[in-house]
């Protein structure tokens, strides 16, 4: 696969000198830095499930509900629903 990067001119200085001195291709260079890169980015993170990327990102838990909560919307919204159609609320 090809892929094109822009470097600034002291990054292609650099990387030009390395390859020369190292007598290393360019793509070589970069793609065991990228390797290097992306290997100590992960070292010792083990995968995650969704669940555990969706609570470290703070979807999960952001919001703190009492445990009635549920039970509490679902009267809610059957008195508004009684309201709506002018009918008695109708206890459980």
């Amino acid at each position: 696969m090809t892929t094109t990067v822009r470097l600034p001119l002291r990054v292609e200085e650099a990387l030009t000198t390395y390859c020369v001195n190292t007598r290393r291709s360019k793509s070589e260079v970069i793609i065991d830095s990228l390797e290097r890169f992306f290997s100590e980015e992960n070292a010792g993170k083990e995968a995650r499930t969704p669940y555990e990327l969706a609570v470290s990102a703070g979807f999960i838990g952001a919001l703190e509900l009492d445990e009635n909560a549920a039970s509490e919307s679902r009267v809610r919204i059957r008195a508004k629903l009684a309201e709506k159609h002018n009918r008695p609320l109708v206890p459980d």
